[in-house]
This record gives structure tokens, sequence and C-alpha cells, in this order.
């Protein structure tokens, strides 16, 4: 069994300082936050089956969410161990996944500073995940600090332009937030992610088109209402009037993505593959 313990240096906190209120965030969604991830299981599959997890390899979900990631690799019979900082996310990822065997293990746990040993993975998978971490650089380096030498890499991040940066670009218009800098969606970038991975991996990238299909504009308002935290948190703060101008926006947002059988959104991402040099 490796060794997969805190060590000198590692500690500390579970959560950094400047991600408590993105954790707080996060963890509104709860349960319903496996709904979120459902719109987008293409785009995790296409993640999990690049890792290519083996029985009895040691895998390191960063930023589980509710586990969707995480039980796609247990599923190959990998021993999975699954952090993200948002205690609710986590309630909900145990219950998820209590019929596993191996069984997963959630902890909390910040992408800044990971609880583990160098090189305690075979495997690294992040989706839609570490890309929303505060400091880029810190994080890139703990991805490569814990996975072993010749591990493998997976990252499935969003694409910097087009839908993804419009749906959060409608969020922050009535989150009174600045935009974090540098942006997440710089990952997706395949220079950016070279320069934050490359002298650490081989890496590779696939692009890809997560499709996810809806109904109607209110079936999708609904859908995020429940389970995405920063649109529970928006909504939290806005009076009925301005929740009613959020709304419409994000209908407005939706409803250019209407067929004649109903919605069809298409996100762009990039899958970054990587070895461990």
């Amino acid at each position: 069994m490796k060794e997969m313990h805190s060590t000198s240096g590692h500690g500390g906190a579970a959560v950094q300082p400047h991600h408590e209120d993105a954790a707080r965030t996060w963890s509104l969604g709860g349960q319903h936050y496996d709904d979120i991830s459902f719109g987008v299981s293409d785009a995790l599959a296409h993640a999990a089956q690049r890792l290519n997890p083996q029985p009895g390899q040691h895998i390191l979900d960063v930023a589980t969410g509710t586990g969707w990631s995480a039980r796609n690799v247990a599923r190959a019979g990998a021993h999975v161990t699954a952090v993200d900082i948002a205690p609710g996310l986590l309630d909900a990822a145990r219950q998820l996944s209590a019929h596993l065997q191996p069984s997963i293990r959630f902890e909390q746990a910040d992408a800044e500073q990971l609880p583990f040993a160098d090189g305690s993975f075979d495997g690294v998978i992040s989706t839609f995940g570490v890309m929303f971490a505060a400091d880029q650089q810190q994080t890139a380096r703990e991805l490569a600090r814990v996975c072993r030498r010749g591990g493998r890499l997976s990252l499935a991040v969003w694409a910097p332009g087009g839908a993804v940066q419009d749906f959060f670009g409608v969020i922050g218009q009535h989150s009174g937030e600045p935009a974090p800098e540098p942006s997440p969606l710089a990952w997706g970038d395949p220079d950016h992610a070279r320069a934050l991975l490359g002298e650490d991996f081989e890496l590779w990238f696939e692009p890809g088109i997560n499709n996810h299909y809806f109904d109607s504009v209110e079936d999708a308002w609904h859908w995020y209402a429940r389970g995405f935290g920063p649109i529970r948190q928006v909504m939290d703060s806005l009076s009925p009037g301005e929740q009613a101008a959020f709304r419409q926006d994000i209908d407005d947002y939706h409803g250019q993505y209407a067929t004649e059988a109903g919605l069809h959104i298409r996100r762009e991402y990039l899958l970054i593959i990587g070895r461990r040099k």
C-alpha cells in the first residue's frame, strides 16, 4: 500500500484561506450538483478513459465535486482517493459512492496544498476542477509532486471563448465580483497548459465538445438553480427584482441553443493528457 498521509511541509489547513468563499459557494449545490456533473458526463468519461486506470492502481481525483469522475475511475478496480474544498459536495459524494468496492476515500483538501507524500499516486485526474484554484502555478506543482514518475495525468478544462466563458460572463454581470486573474479558462490554452505542466509532464491535447440537452429554458434554469453553487450564491444575494433580471439573462443565454427538439448546448473543452517525466 502506498504511503498517502500528510508529510512535513505539506500539512496545514484543509482549505487555503483564499478558497474559503469558493468552498461555501460550491457547497450550496449539495447532492443536486451531481446533476451538473451528469450534464457534462460525456467529457468526464473522456477524461477517465484517457487516464486509463488499471486494477489496483492508486488514483487521485482532485476537486471531485460529488465524485462522478472518482466513480468512473473506481469502476476499473483502481483504489481512488478523492478530494475537494467543498464539504457539502463531499458529503454528497460519500452518499452517492457508498456502494462501490473498492471504496473511494473522500477527504477535504485544497489543490494548492495536497496532503499526500511525493509520488503517492499512479495517476491524477481532475475534471473541470483544479482549473478554478487561484494559484495556477502552485496547483500545477502539486499535481506533479504527488504523481509518480511514469504516472498519468488527465485534466478536463473549459476552453477560453465560447459557451462556458459566456455563461460565466452572465453570472459575473450579476454577482458584482471581479473576474479572477488569471482566468481559470487560461488552462484551456495549450500554450498556457505547457507553461504550467510541461516541465514535469510529457503532454498531449485533445479538444472536445460537451453536449447537453434540455427541453426548454425553464428546465435549464431549474437544473442550475438547484445544483450550481455560483448561481445559487448570486440568487441569494439579489433582491426579487434583481433575481428576475438574472433569471431572464440566463434564460436568454440558454435560448440561443434552441433547436426543434429542444435545447442543445455545446461547450468547448480541452483534455490535457500527461505522463510524469
